[in-house]
């Protein structure tokens, strides 16, 4: 298999996981953006006032979360904001990763499994806190007319963060592809209008299932990815178990979540 993409994972605790990958480099097609969004948004006092101690956030500790650190630092009233579709895994998931790990970790013994499973839409990004539902609005109003749909997410494939400081194991996306695009596309208006950094412009859709610090690409690529491949595809009706239905679009930002139901 050709050198891994990098993918848009943050290295903080509060913005773990936030994943999209592109086969180059990443950032192509994103723009670089801060966090103050266009004035041609005011914000009404009842929003300045919804959040009373969401000023001060928590202090950066990477002993805390597995040695990482954080892709941009903490500042007080910024909170770090990330578009993405669940993944609730079933027993039977739960079961192939399993076995996927054990595989993996002899090859790489560090790795652990996620605790949680989604597929991302977009960077983790820097919002304002008074920004934060402003956003969200703007999220359902973009989203609102999308229809459920599946995907498809059996590939393996090995990812690194940008910093190259993390490496996962992900199942990639293998259809659906175009739907997800969609989304991604009314995602990025909603981050150009708040002058924010927009998706890689070609992304390798995945959800991560286990990863580990530092850049372990060499020790899982090769002969050890074809077999987590074999894995995957001789695993008992792995076809029905890796096709996801979409049903919503979720939003944390900072320690609040968001749900935008598709219909």
């Amino acid at each position: 298999m050709s050198a891994a993409p990098l993918v848009g994972y943050s290295s903080s605790g509060s913005e773990d996981e936030a994943e999209a990958a592109t086969p180059t480099s990443p950032g192509a097609g994103g723009r670089p953006g801060g966090s103050r969004p266009s004035e041609r948004f005011p914000v009404p006092e009842s929003v300045l006032n919804m959040f009373p101690g969401l000023e001060e956030g928590p202090q950066d500790d990477s002993a805390k979360h597995g040695g990482r650190v954080r892709s941009f630092p903490h500042e007080r009233g910024n909170w770090a904001t990330h578009v993405y579709i669940p993944y609730a895994a079933r027993e039977e998931f739960l079961d192939l990763l399993d076995v996927l790990l054990r595989h993996a970790q002899a090859c790489v013994p560090r790795l652990v499994g996620m605790e949680g499973f989604h597929l991302s839409l977009s960077h983790s990004v820097v919002l304002r806190h008074h920004w934060i539902l402003p956003f969200v609005q703007a999220l359902k109003d973009r989203l609102a007319a999308f229809q459920r749909f599946f995907f498809t997410a059996n590939r393996v494939k090995i990812y690194t963060n940008q910093e190259k400081t993390r490496t996962f194991v992900g199942l990639e996306v293998t259809s659906g592809h175009a739907q997800l695009l969609n989304l991604v596309s009314e995602v990025d208006r909603v981050m150009e209008e708040f002058d924010l950094t927009t998706f890689y412009q070609d992304p390798s859709f995945h959800i991560s299932v286990a990863w580990c610090v530092g850049d372990a690409r060499g020790q899982l690529e090769g002969q050890c990815l074809r077999e987590l491949q074999e894995i995957v595809d001789e695993f008992e009706d792995s076809e029905v178990l890796l096709r996801v239905l979409t049903e919503q679009v979720r939003c944390k930002s900072g320690n609040k979540f968001f749900s935008m139901p598709l219909k």
